[in-house]
Formats: structure tokens, sequence, C-alpha cells
């Protein structure tokens, strides 16, 4: 059995995002991988493709922009949506408050992009560490090696 709560999990500060790892795949025997999201005002991912895994989204608290398939879904506090492996995509925060969801990956691997891409949190209370230069290029050199595609062009 695996327990993890916000306050003891392992959390990194990525590309502008905060992410706090409730399982990994070391604690599922690569099944699945959950972590907690805070993304910034402004924050979130340029669109881009995940080769290996499907991804899932839960809204907690604030409000999401995705865009997917030529659409773009607006999504608050309880909402959940499902992206296929395959599926070119991007989520965005859009208002002026932080918005926080789950994240959920299967199967597990995509957490340790962001685990050698950010910065280690030890300090919660702190505010979320805006993306330096060094750590975008950090990220787009190494995601590959994660099956990730960014397009940078939108």
């Amino acid at each position: 059995m695996h327990e993890a709560n916000l306050a003891t999990a392992l959390t990194v500060d990525a590309v502008g995002d905060r992410y706090t790892f409730l399982a990994t795949s070391e604690t599922t025997g690569g099944q699945y991988a959950l972590w907690h999201a805070i993304v910034a005002p402004g924050g979130g991912p340029p669109p881009h493709i995940h080769r290996r895994e499907d991804e899932a989204f839960y809204v907690l608290e604030g409000s999401l922009t995705f865009f997917t398939g030529g659409q773009r879904l607006v999504r608050g506090p309880g909402s959940f949506l499902s992206l296929p492996r395959g599926s070119e995509h991007s989520f965005k925060n859009e208002t002026d408050q932080p918005a926080r969801a789950l994240l959920h990956v299967t199967p597990a691997g995509l957490e340790k992009m962001f685990l050698e891409a950010g910065r280690r949190v030890t300090d919660l209370a702190l505010p979320i560490a805006p993306p330096t230069g060094q750590e975008i290029e950090r990220l787009l050199a190494i995601a590959p090696k994660y099956g990730i595609e960014f397009n940078l062009a939108h």
C-alpha cells in the first residue's frame, strides 16, 4: 500500500507550474502516475503530443482552458477531461487566479521528466518560481527522451 499527501509528497516547480507527485512509477509498479498541479495565471504548456501515455485532468479549483482537436474547452471545478496518447493538446490558465488540478497518466514515467527538468520545492508556502530560459531549454532538450513532442509553431 502507498499513501501520500500534499504536505509530504515530492514537489517541483517546472516551467511555471507546481507539481506534487502523489503516485509515481516507483509506487505503482509503472502502471500510472498521479500528481497535483497548481497552474499559475498565464501558466500551462505549449501544444504537445504524448507518444507513450494517456493523460487525464480533474479540475479541483479555478479554471483551465484546454486546446485539443481544434476545440477550445474551458473547464472548472469538478470537470474531468481525458486525452488519448497521440493527440496534440495544450492547456492554459487564462484567469488571474491559480488553478488546481489532478493529472493522471497511464502508464507512469512522464513524472520523471518533470523531476529531471524542475526545481525541488521544500517550502510549499513559497510562490511558484517563474520559468527561466535555462529551465525551458532543459525541458525541450529532454522531452523527446520521454516521448513528448512540443509544437512551438503555435
